[in-house]
């Protein structure tokens, strides 16, 4: 393994990357790369030697078969909402951030997809597509502020993956700026694609480690227009755990479904102004319960059954 340092971001590498994205988007100064050199994994802070901000496939395929060439590092940098380090520049290098591809492409209602680049936020796109009837499941924790491309790197889930899955199984195709510059498509935008190898899947969840993703296509559902909630509790932990697997077996399938340890909901309501949710001494935990579909009464005849469980 070469272990490549700040020194190899020498001046002429410097001058290679200005002409390429412009010297307004080349940063060397400590702050910038120390703001860029962490994302949410404890308090880890690996600045790179230098961040470069492209806009275009082109300017990504440039830059990595400079830094190919020369053997330098390429970390991919996204929202930096990550909790898996997969955005710290542990060799230094090149700190790719990828903040200005950030537009939605186009929303195919007809054949229910998008075409997105990955700087957009997940909440902004799901937002996006309701709009036009159209519904993207995956929900994780910090969707207003993780990005769709950190999604796909980490093959992000959520609430809803008990019912609808995670990132892996809304991807249909990805353009991906090789190490050598070389720009490929990896799928194809059609729900079935039996050619060939699975591209596509083995760069969902690879960490920026295979290449950078400059595009994403990615199925969408139509919307439901009812979705009920319900916050179910429960006086032993183990019996909530044991409620999980009596409601699969019962036939119904929720939308989401979240375990929550009493621990948790305590901190919650201590630091949430305005939380006011009672809760007595003896409860120890709570299932978190979603039903959604387009019938309420299905849905209430589903709950029903739910609260006998």
């Amino acid at each position: 393994m070469i272990m490549i340092t700040t020194s190899q971001i020498t001046a002429q590498v410097l001058e290679k990357l200005s002409s390429i994205v412009g010297e307004s988007f080349v940063f060397t100064d400590l702050e910038t790369r120390k703001h860029y050199g962490h994302d949410e994994t404890e308090d880890f802070n690996f600045p790179p030697g230098v961040v470069v901000k492209p806009s275009t496939p082109d300017e990504v395929a440039a830059i990595l078969k400079m830094a190919n060439e020369e053997l330098i590092p390429v970390t991919a940098i996204g929202a930096r909402t990550g909790l898996s380090g997969g955005a710290l520049s542990i060799y230094e290098g090149i700190g790719l951030s990828m903040e200005r591809f950030n537009k939605i492409i186009h929303i195919d209602e007809q054949n229910l997809q998008v075409t997105v680049e990955p700087a957009v936020i997940t909440q902004v796109l799901r937002e996006s597509v309701a709009e036009k009837g159209l519904f993207y499941p995956p929900d994780p924790s910090s969707q207003g502020s993780c990005w769709i491309g950190g999604n796909v790197a980490e093959n992000a889930g959520g609430a809803r993956a008990v019912k609808y899955g995670v990132t892996k199984d809304y991807v249909l195709n990805l353009e991906v700026v090789l190490a050598n510059g070389e720009i490929i498509w990896t799928g194809a935008n059609t729900l079935k694609n039996s050619t060939g190898y699975n591209l596509t899947q083995l760069m969902v969840g690879s960490e920026g480690t295979l290449g950078i993703i400059t595009k994403i296509v990615m199925k969408l559902l139509p919307k439901n227009t009812h979705n009920i909630l319900m916050l179910v509790p429960f006086f032993k932990a183990d019996e909530a755990c044991e409620a999980v697997s009596a409601i699969f077996r019962a036939g119904i399938v929720p939308s989401a479904l979240e375990f929550l340890e009493r621990d948790a909901i305590d901190w919650a309501i201590r630091y949430i102004d305005g939380l006011n949710v009672p809760i007595g001494p003896e409860i120890k935990a709570h299932l978190l319960i979603e039903v959604d579909g387009n019938y309420p009464d299905i849905l209430f005849k589903k709950l029903r059954k739910l609260w006998e469980l």
